[in-house]
């Protein structure tokens, strides 16, 4: 059994071409696709967050406001960069967003990819301390937001304070109980996904990884998956991990399916540089008729060790199109898979 959600980037473009022309129409987009895919019976709605793009940024207002339009799905993201992030403030927001959502926030952050603009951070007022790099800046940052959210008070009040205090130190308010425990970290290498179930969180592993062993990218993914959950058993959390991954699956099924992905199936990985020495792997888009997807899918020995799949959809051909391949993955493929 597996949870399915879809992973939106949120791209819009002035473009006639496209479902999603403005800032705002990709956010109320978001929020419409997350009320229809909850009633389809999915079981998450995710965002990924990128600066300086006409794409989704700033997650915690779109992702309070799906939380107040939904019931039962998850909310997350995937992945909020760190390097980016006030640890403080951003605690104060998750904590708010997950009450709204009373509880169903899946929270996935990282040190982020290639960005925009050249270390973007800095706009944001952020820079590595003398001899850091911007990984440790950004593990630094995770390191004081998890720590936040443990909800222990730090700070000294004010002894004449504008409204009474509890006793002893303070801490961040709105605090929402059990957030701590949903919080997932995005992980391109082996050692990083190690690292991550050190700290007590879930592994997000999308369809791009460093290219480690030359093997096939879904191959090295199941051996960050195995990786990630002996670690954590070493570690010895008394919460059980989460593993998601991401796919691009289109179901061939009607017209308009075979109009945008009839000729478009990536049928191998692809391998290209994040820099001059990081050499990744990319993983394979599926699109086939059902019962070839089904095939083709058992072979990935990355979902089968997951709990959680993501599907990456192509958000600016409109939440109608959107719903309808989210409800053929469900409908057409999961039960067949065991997913269901």
């Amino acid at each position: 059994m597996k949870k399915i959600g879809f992973l939106s980037f949120g791209h819009w473009t002035p473009s006639s071409q496209s479902n999603a022309r403005s800032a705002a129409d990709v956010l109320l987009q978001s929020i419409e696709l997350a009320e229809a895919v909850e009633a389809l019976g999915a079981d998450g709605a995710y965002f990924r967050v990128h600066h300086f793009a006409r794409q989704l940024s700033s997650p915690f207002p779109l992702l309070s406001a799906v939380a107040a339009r939904t019931k039962r799905i998850e909310i997350g993201t995937g992945v909020i960069d760190m390097r980016y992030e006030n640890p403080l403030y951003m605690a104060e927001e998750a904590g708010a967003a997950d009450l709204i959502s009373g509880g169903r926030l899946q929270l996935g952050i990282s040190r982020g990819s290639p960005e925009q603009v050249i270390e973007g951070w800095r706009y944001f007022g952020y820079t590595p301390a003398e001899g850091e790099t911007d990984t440790e800046m950004a593990r630094r940052h995770t390191e004081v937001f998890l720590e936040a959210l443990r909800g222990e008070g730090f700070a000294e009040p004010n002894p004449q304070p504008m409204f009474p205090n509890p006793p002893g130190l303070l801490r961040l308010e709105p605090f929402s109980a059990g957030l701590r425990e949903r919080i997932w970290w995005g992980a391109s290498t082996n050692a990083t996904a190690i690292w991550a179930a050190q700290q007590g969180m879930h592994l997000q592993s999308s369809t791009l990884k460093v290219d480690e062993t030359g093997e096939p990218f879904h191959v090295q993914q199941a051996a960050q998956i195995r990786a990630y959950r002996a670690a954590w058993k070493t570690a010895g959390h008394r919460f059980e991990p989460r593993v998601s991954v991401s796919r691009s699956i289109f179901p061939l099924i009607d017209r308009r399916d075979h109009m945008w992905f009839g000729n478009s199936a990536q049928d191998s990985d692809s391998v290209g540089y994040l820099d001059a020495q990081t050499r990744a792997i990319f993983g394979r888009s599926y699109a086939a008729e059902p019962e070839t997807l089904i095939k083709q899918l058992a072979q990935d020995e990355a979902i089968a060790q997951a709990d959680t799949l993501l599907l990456t959809v192509p958000n600016q051909l409109g939440v109608e199109y959107n719903a309808h391949v989210v409800e053929a993955i469900l409908t057409h493929i999961a039960p067949a898979l065991g997913w269901r």
